[in-house]
């Protein structure tokens, strides 16, 4: 192994670059500390002393950040402009996000940490625009959301992936404020 120099900002940060590859490539089961370790050229030693446990490393890997703005007084026709923009940027930009969603397909660790990132910073959020039925109407819209995102940017489904993020936003604008504020199913 190659001896790196010492920067404790810097191997951390490799650390984590290579921890969101490998969860995003291999899924949160088949990465180990160790394969972590050697794409750094590190000592599995050195990950557990910076992050502790896997799952540890995991959540700090996955954390992310979705900006959304204040939804109270929206209009039901501008919900969708307001949102989806943010969301396009998460999937497209955040490395941690891409990670998670990756490892959440077959990680049962990593869908309860979406389930829970979604539950604590974008429920709050959307619940201020449903007019009734919450707790659905937020579900289903995160299924839906999380479902573009896989189709676009996990699978790479060709017409859905090479849709602009302007065409993308009119043919899910519709569909995401029925979701949110649209009638509800009698």
């Amino acid at each position: 192994m190659t001896k790196r120099p010492r920067n404790a900002a810097q191997t951390r940060a490799d650390i984590l670059a290579a921890a969101r590859r490998r969860f995003a490539g291999d899924g949160y089961d088949r990465t180990t500390l160790r394969a972590i370790a050697t794409d750094v050229g590190v000592d599995a030693a050195l990950v557990i002393r910076y992050f502790g446990s896997k799952q540890d490393l995991f959540a700090t890997a996955t954390e992310f950040t979705i900006e959304l703005p204040d939804l109270t007084d929206a209009e039901p026709d501008e919900i969708a402009d307001m949102l989806l923009p943010r969301y396009f940027a998460v999937w497209e930009e955040d490395h941690s996000f891409m990670a998670l969603l990756q490892a959440a397909m077959t990680s049962r660790v990593a869908a309860d940490t979406l389930n829970e990132t979604l539950a604590t910073h974008v429920a709050p959020t959307l619940k201020a625009a449903t007019p009734d039925h919450d707790q659905q109407r937020i579900a289903l819209t995160d299924a839906f959301v999380i479902g573009l995102a896989a189709t676009r940017s996990v699978l790479g489904n060709l017409p859905a992936a090479e849709l602009s993020r302007d065409e993308l936003r009119q043919w899910a604008a519709p569909v995401f404020r029925q979701l949110l504020v649209g009638p509800a199913p009698s």
